[in-house]
């Protein structure tokens, strides 16, 4: 006893719940060391992602169900807890599964892992309760942010910031689209061969970049186009970044904040002769880079190094490099698809104390660019703060930069020379790219 309900999909799904709720751990990387080595099925696998990312996703609306029917969650052991919101998902928005099939797993695994001690009976009778009752309605909420928290699962802060910024019509088409599973987007290396890989995995072409496959669903990671580096999994919107560039191929180039390295190997693609120093402050995650260089064969271009952005002008002399990527530390919050948990980790203080770093590491690397050189920033957010405001902060302080315009054939995702893309566009990772130029 004690241990069958580890074995059972379900089960799995709830210890991996734990560990994101209880440790802080991100769910796709969790989902990923619990699955890849994992003799279950297809199907099975496939019940445990939509388990987890459903449940994180919705929590702040599975609370709220769940606290018309108890009275004082903090009286629940936590993966009681957790076992209840993660039931109240199925039953609610999983319409394939039968509910007396979810209630039967649930106090399956409540006897189990609460080793008889009548955790089940509880278990039983709330969801049992739920079943019959009617269910409560969001629309009774008076006040609209509360509404939309709740409806959406979002902090009441975040739900106003983006209303604040892009309007409410615009505001709730970003919140559905959060929904929506991410696509697996993968970059081409040798353009020429896009059409063939196509038709090798299945897969079609991206509407957002020129050298960008997509496909619903599936893992490309274990294909041999990947393993030998024809492809590498990069989203669509990062894709646009190390083209704003405009590498030709013998540059000096810094990658300030590399790891895991998508854009830093394909800045590289580009190089004939230059180099790209590669920065982190982290050695695993270096060594994500110098893995991606490898597998796609431009570890002769990149050259690594332990450092940070913020001190780069105390470690290289002035007018060491021709081009700089700065992708900066940022909230993430056009990750919240991928990584649904992160809406619930951030506060709106952040965003401050980020743009604070996010301006240190263009006023250190700026003094080490060349006369007519151009800085690329950065950022998977959504919000001005990191982005936009950013950059007219920096050309305030920096007199001798001025920005430089970036276009791209969909006109609706540039405005006032950026290009920023909300995640209910195409369906991409939210991303924000900015350039500057230095010009005396």
């Amino acid at each position: 006893m004690g241990n069958k309900w580890k074995k059972m999909p379900r089960g799995k799904a709830l210890a991996i719940l734990c560990a994101i709720f209880e440790d802080g751990a991100y769910s796709n990387i969790l989902l990923q060391q619990h699955l890849a080595n994992s003799q279950l099925s297809d199907k099975d696998k496939a019940l445990i992602t939509e388990l987890v990312y459903g449940t994180v996703s919705r929590k702040i609306t599975l609370e709220w169900y769940l606290s018309h029917f108890i009275e004082d969650r903090n009286k629940l052991e936590p993966w009681l807890y957790y076992l209840l919101m993660m039931s109240l998902y199925q039953i609610i928005y999983l319409d394939k599964i039968p509910d007396h099939a979810i209630v039967n797993d649930a106090v399956v695994i409540a006897k189990d892992k609460g080793h008889n001690r009548g955790k089940e009976k509880l278990i039983n009778a709330v969801l049992r309760q739920f079943l019959r009752t009617q269910r409560p309605d969001f629309l009774n909420i008076k006040r609209v942010n509360k509404r939309y928290s709740i409806q959406y699962s979002l902090p009441v802060w975040l739900v106003k910031k983006m209303i604040a910024q892009y309007g409410e019509k615009r505001a709730i088409a970003i919140f559905e689209s959060l929904f929506i599973r991410n696509k697996t987007s993968f970059r081409v290396v040798e353009s020429e061969n896009k059409e063939k890989l196509a038709e090798v995995l299945d897969a079609s072409p991206s509407v957002v970049s020129p050298v960008g496959l997509v496909k619903t669903s599936g893992n490309v990671s274990n294909t041999d186009v990947f393993k030998n580096g024809e492809i590498t999994i990069q989203d669509e919107s990062s894709q646009l970044v190390a083209p704003t560039l405009k590498i030709k191929g013998d540059e000096e180039i810094l990658d300030a904040c590399s790891a895991p390295g998508g854009k830093t190997v394909h800045m590289a693609s580009y190089l004939t002769s230059g180099r790209i120093t590669a920065l982190d402050i982290y050695d695993h995650k270096l060594d994500l880079v110098k893995e991606n260089a490898e597998r796609l064969k431009v570890a002769d271009k990149i050259k690594t190094k332990k450092l940070d952005a913020t001190t780069v002008h105390k470690h290289f002399p002035k007018d060491s490099f021709d081009k700089i990527l700065v992708d900066a530390p940022c909230s993430g919050i056009g990750l919240i698809r991928r990584k649904p948990e992160i809406k619930y980790q951030k506060k709106e203080d952040d965003l401050m104390a980020l743009q604070k770093i996010q301006l240190q590491i263009l006023a250190s690397v700026c003094q080490t660019l060349r006369k007519g050189g151009i800085i690329t920033y950065s950022t998977c957010t959504l919000f001005e703060e990191e982005n936009n405001q950013v950059i007219s902060q920096f050309l305030e302080n920096h007199p001798n930069f001025k920005q430089v315009a970036l276009k791209h054939p969909l006109k609706d995702i540039t405005k006032n020379g950026f290009i920023s893309i909300t995640p209910e566009q195409y369906h991409t990772d939210g991303f924000f790219i900015g350039q500057i130029k230095r010009i005396s």
